[in-house]
């Protein structure tokens, strides 16, 4: 192997730890200061660079936003899956209800990072309609759809309480289900997937923005498995 052959990947790696240290600073800041916070002068600062030099490693804050936001549904995901794994093998009860936890403690944990993604968009940020971050999302909601079909393939998956579907939303539904390596799911479970999807985010964001203060610790708890269960008793799923 030539210098130069040797050179380019010592040069790959150093791009990419800075890459990486970028994110991580405006993580930081965004922790610190919320999702407003992303601005360049403020990483270049904190990582001693010009803002100019930023501009080598990302075209513009709206491409920065963007790796935020996909390494944010990476995140989410991979903490779904990781509880869905951990879950006894073929028990879709107990698999559901530790996603809908994991996404609940992931939001507490990461508030930044979930008002980020599902949170009120950003002002001046244009999201690409396409590319990583549509992607990563997807992958990220396919750990829900995943609990489906293991459901339908093991027979377990009744018909929901709600069995009519809209011409439109059945037309979502053959678009978006059968998507990232799954097999598709049947219109009126599609919309109850939905249906759970929303009433699961909705108690998270209710508690994360602070609504749920006037109750206890345990007394939110006991709803949100409460909301849980409910969920798996309209969408089909053993409960």
């Amino acid at each position: 192997m030539s210098t130069a052959q040797r050179a380019a990947p010592r040069r790959e790696r150093a791009r990419a730890a800075t890459i990486n240290e970028i994110k991580q600073t405006a993580l930081s800041l965004m922790r610190a200061h919320g999702p407003d916070a992303v601005k360049f002068t403020d990483i270049a600062r904190a990582m001693d660079m010009t803002p100019p030099a930023l501009y080598r490693y990302f075209a513009d804050r709206d491409a920065l936003i963007s790796a935020l936001i996909a390494d944010a549904y990476e995140a989410l995901g991979a903490r779904v899956a990781e509880a869905r794994a951990a879950a006894p093998p073929g028990d879709i009860k107990a698999a559901w209800l530790a996603a809908g936890q994991a996404y609940r403690h992931w939001a507490r944990e990461e508030p930044q990072q979930f008002t980020l993604i599902l949170g009120l968009p950003l002002p001046d940020y244009a999201a690409p309609k396409d590319g990583a971050t549509s992607e990563a999302a997807g992958r990220a909601m396919a750990q829900l759809s995943a609990l489906f079909v293991e459901a339908i393939q093991r027979g377990e998956l009744r018909p929901p309480l709600i069995r009519d579907v809209h011409p439109t939303v059945e037309a979502c539904a053959l678009v978006k289900s059968g998507k990232h390596d799954t097999p598709p799911i049947p219109a009126e479970s599609f919309q109850a997937m939905l249906h759970g999807w929303a009433a699961l985010h909705g108690f998270t964001c209710l508690e994360a923005y602070g609504h749920f203060d006037w109750m206890d610790e345990e007394a939110r708890d006991q709803l949100f498995l409460g909301q849980l269960k409910l969920v798996a008793v309209a969408a089909g799923l053993p409960y």
